[in-house]
């Protein structure tokens, strides 16, 4: 399995967006109104669940079944006996 281009353009875009909300939030506290506060945690929810199965996907068990994907590949077949 091989990682394309639009996957790291969408996988950066989720960080860089993840990571700017975040430090939008934590500096101007004060953009969350009783008006918007659900809409914001809303988002804030979803870019925490995009960014936990970025993170999932490139470290976690994907990484190494296309690891032993890979291995497999290389390997000589069994023989018969």
């Amino acid at each position: 399995m091989s990682i394309t281009t639009s996957q790291l353009v969408i996988g950066a875009l989720i960080v860089i967006g993840f990571f700017g909300l975040l430090i939008m939030l934590l500096a101007r506290p004060e953009t969350i109104t009783e008006v918007n506060r659900e809409a914001i945690m809303l988002m804030v929810g979803a870019l925490i669940a995009a960014f936990s199965t970025l993170i999932g996907f490139f470290f976690g068990s994907s990484a190494g079944s296309s690891i032993k994907t890979k291995l497999l590949a290389k390997a000589q077949p069994a023989k018969d006996e």
